[in-house]
């Protein structure tokens, strides 16, 4: 592994911190478009 030096548990904690965030992000668009999708579809929308 790189030396991170004195300040590797900051920068770790940083990427995992950034990595999660991400995660919930796509997680909440892929919740959201299939929420959408059901809805559209409950109104009666056919073409997806």
């Amino acid at each position: 592994m790189i030396g991170l030096g004195e300040h590797a548990e900051f920068i770790i904690a940083a990427y995992a911190g950034v990595f999660i965030g991400l995660g919930l992000l796509i997680g909440r668009i892929v919740y959201d478009s299939r929420r959408v999708r059901a809805r559209l579809e409950a109104l009666g929308d056919r073409r997806g």
